[in-house]
């Protein structure tokens, strides 16, 4: 998903979340909560790793085993990105549409995406910076956020830092 805001997404899938468990609660007469926890997002550095999440995030049921094929998942944007069905809710990014001028020669490129698998490197990098809320990019790309939002963007070391010491306790620790 592309906002147009920077609580964009995050609006959206409160909204979503609230009408969903009001719908299931009324259908089912039942009150509480449904989800554990919140949504996952990351932020992703669009040119380089737009077209590897769309193929992660339409594989997913595949990776599941609930379908075998990405288009056969009905909740999918695959049928409209690798064979043309007309989705309201899809909205092809500029990304997509580069990929070949006519419709037939996109949808077949996009489809072409699909022959490899995303590497296991890949697939860990997409599931640790989606859970830890870590931005997807390039070390300069993480860097231009986290100076941005005024935090580390990128996942740190593994226990506390540690304590620099000064040059006359490291004479008194020689000693």
């Amino acid at each position: 998903m592309t906002a147009a805001r920077d609580d964009g997404v995050s609006a959206v899938m409160k909204r979503v979340g609230q009408r969903y468990v009001q719908h299931v609660n009324r259908t089912s007469r039942r009150t509480g909560g449904l989800f554990e926890g919140r949504f996952r997002s990351s932020l992703i550095e669009t040119n380089t790793y737009l077209l590897a999440c769309q193929r992660y995030i339409e594989l997913n049921p595949v990776r599941a085993s609930m379908v075998s094929v990405p288009g056969d998942y009905r909740w999918s944007s695959h049928r409209a990105n690798a064979l043309g069905r007309q989705d309201s809710v899809v909205t092809p990014h500029p990304l997509y549409q580069g990929l070949a001028d006519s419709d037939q020669a996109r949808f077949a490129a996009y489809r072409k995406l699909f022959e490899d698998m995303l590497s296991a490197e890949l697939l860990h990098r997409f599931r640790e910076c989606t859970n830890g809320g870590f931005v997807l990019g390039s070390p300069k790309f993480e860097r231009q956020i986290a100076a941005m939002l005024g935090r580390r963007t990128w996942k740190g070391a593994p226990g506390r830092p540690l304590k620099e010491i000064d040059a006359d306790a490291q004479g008194e620790l020689a000693l």
